[in-house]
């Protein structure tokens, strides 16, 4: 048999990329087993692979999945001074902030915060008129039909309705991306300094991705890790659920406050230490 015959013999990458991809997927699901099919014989990077399947999931998403609950907003008042705003924008670190007035149901529209820069300056503020028009959409609203219209109308949050016309909560672009891309990081999020940063007060904030072993030499605790090797991961299994943003959990004198999460991992604690009670400060025995 001469070379020419083995040649023959061989298949090409194409035809083995065809053969890979073929027979045709049927429904999505096939679409993705073909896909992991491909990350595992390394044809496709893990984020590849990751991104795809988001893109692929978004169709299924509503807003109300992703949404910042309505009791969850940071809103500012139309009644309020500059003074509250600034000092508002400031602790909540926010690129907008919707402006109500008379309860959340009525959304005046939404502040930027680069806007209050003209006050910071020196110039006269007009909150009324510098409100740019809210955005409504309901709850409903698939997820890729949201990101087009974000991307075609050139705006970066909304301000969610339900079905009687209330407010029902709030979804940004980044929201959105999130659920393409995982965590977006931007400018308030942690910088190079590590996973337990030391904020005011002796408040910690805590990446939930930080190493238990890391946070137990940072906080002379003895979390076990034999069932997750993460802060956020140990939360988790203590609660038996996803903690909600907002959320505080006591654990061995620690107050663990959810500082950042979605509808499906945590991202940010803030975390500092439980005042001692009046009895134990006194040394008096319990009853």
């Amino acid at each position: 048999m001469d070379d020419s015959s083995l040649s023959a013999d061989k298949p090409s990458l194409l035809e083995r990329l065809t053969a890979l991809l073929t027979p045709e997927p049927g429904d999505r699901g096939e679409l993705v087993a073909l896909l992991r099919a491909a990350h595992e014989r390394e044809l496709l990077e893990a984020d590849v692979l990751a991104i795809i399947e988001g893109a692929l999931q978004m169709s299924d998403m509503r807003v109300r999945n992703i949404m910042v609950p309505r009791s969850q907003m940071d809103v500012l008042h139309i009644g309020d001074s500059i003074e509250t705003i600034a000092a508002f924008a400031v602790k909540t670190a926010h690129s907008r902030f919707p402006v109500v007035s008379d309860g959340k149901d009525n959304v005046s529209g939404i502040l930027l915060a680069k806007d209050l820069l003209r006050y910071f300056a020196g110039h006269e503020f007009n909150l009324r008129a510098t409100l740019r028009p809210a955005v409504f959409i309901p709850e409903s609203k698939p997820l890729n039909v949201l990101l087009r219209e974000f991307r075609l109308n050139h705006n970066h949050m909304a301000i969610v309705v339900d079905e009687y016309g209330g407010v029902a909560g709030l979804v940004t672009i980044e929201d959105v991306l999130e659920q393409i891309v995982g965590k977006i990081e931007d400018e308030y999020d942690f910088d190079d300094g590590g996973d337990i940063l030391p904020e005011h007060g002796g408040r910690y904030r805590v990446k939930a991705t930080a190493a238990i072993n890391d946070f137990n030499g940072a906080f002379a605790t003895a979390f076990s890790d034999e069932d997750a090797d993460t802060i956020g991961g140990f939360l988790i299994r203590h609660l038996g659920r996803l903690p909600r943003r907002d959320e505080a959990i006591v654990i061995d004198g620690l107050r663990f406050r959810v500082s950042r999460a979605d509808g499906r991992r945590i991202y940010t604690l803030l975390v500092d230490r439980c005042p001692a009670p009046p009895e134990a400060e006194a040394g008096a025995a319990p009853a």
